[in-house]
């Protein structure tokens, strides 16, 4: 595991001025840093643990950016999830609990500790490990592909209701920073690559009167065979997580080499792939699709 000499959790923990913190466990990560838990961990240098961790991400009192890893996951959900509320939470982690302390920050922050120096690296003789810098979002690529499918499943009812209308060139670059992930990078300008998409059904045509076709693109076949293999032999903790949806749905996000794939169990799903820079592909949910995302949401992760 990088990053533990004394020194350098010491100078991090010395007044380190919090602005944020986001969860980083196998249900709730931060996608741009990886498709799946393992692969995000890999990118801090960190073990996979089971429980997962909690990254604080603040400035120290020369305004150098430092990422304190905690083994205290629940305070920092607490923490996110009073912030997200609009209430005011101290966190202070106990030193018992921190785990790291990285140099730099894994996520693009716009925001700054009042009072202090701008942000900057550390200087390098306090700083233990390489120095963590955000994904390269500028141009299309896996970091910005995984914001963009981030942004579907946050605005999951804007994007159906413009395929519902049929509309085209909508715009998926407003919307791509969160409170969970602040500052992460912007998602693409979209265009929307039309799959047939019949409303959703119980999965028969039949029972629609609707005819529905298997998809065309090649991309999107080789994504729904991709994720029809994860049934038969479970992905990396994180390659498929499953959140609430409104009534009786889930949320499926499932990721894979170069792909990424957002749904609802009682509706459609879209795709976005690294080579096709900027499109949004819609899947309609015919035949086949509504057991496929069953069988994907019962070996998926869940947030506790």
């Amino acid at each position: 595991m990088a990053g533990t000499d004394e020194e350098a959790v010491a100078a991090a923990d010395d007044a380190l001025y919090v602005l944020t913190a986001v969860l980083l466990t196998p249900a709730q990560f931060p996608s741009v840093l990886g498709d799946d838990y393992p692969e995000a961990c890999a990118a801090l240098g960190l073990a996979p643990m089971a429980d997962g961790y909690g990254l604080v991400l603040g400035q120290d009192g020369a305004g150098a950016r430092w990422t304190v890893v905690v083994d205290d996951v629940s305070l920092v959900a607490v923490a996110i999830a009073s912030w997200d509320c609009g209430m005011e939470y101290d966190l202070s982690p106990d030193a018992r609990t921190v785990v790291t302390a990285l140099p730099g920050w894994p996520l693009a922050l716009a925001v700054a500790a009042p009072g202090v120096p701008a942000p900057h690296d550390p200087d390098p003789e306090t700083a233990d490990g390489p120095l963590l810098t955000p994904p390269d979002t500028a141009v299309w690529g896996s970091a910005l592909r995984r914001l963009g499918a981030d942004e579907i499943a946050r605005q999951w009812t804007l994007w159906r209701d413009q395929i519902e209308n049929g509309a085209a060139g909508t715009t998926a670059g407003s919307g791509a920073s969160s409170a969970r992930e602040p500052g992460a990078g912007s998602a693409p300008e979209a265009r929307t690559a039309h799959e047939p998409v019949p409303e959703p059904d119980d999965g028969s045509s039949a029972a629609s009167g609707r005819k529905t076709t298997p998809p065309s693109h090649l991309g999107v076949r080789r994504v729904l065979a991709e994720a029809r293999a994860y049934v038969d032999a479970p992905p990396p903790l994180g390659r498929v997580r499953s959140s609430f949806a409104p009534g009786d749905a889930r949320t499926l996000r499932a990721d894979g080499p170069g792909w990424s794939m957002v749904a609802r169990t009682d509706d459609m799903a879209f795709v976005l792939l690294d080579e096709e820079p900027g499109e949004v592909l819609p899947v309609g949910r015919g035949p086949e699709l509504p057991g496929l995302l069953q069988a994907l949401d019962k070996l998926a992760v869940r947030p506790h």
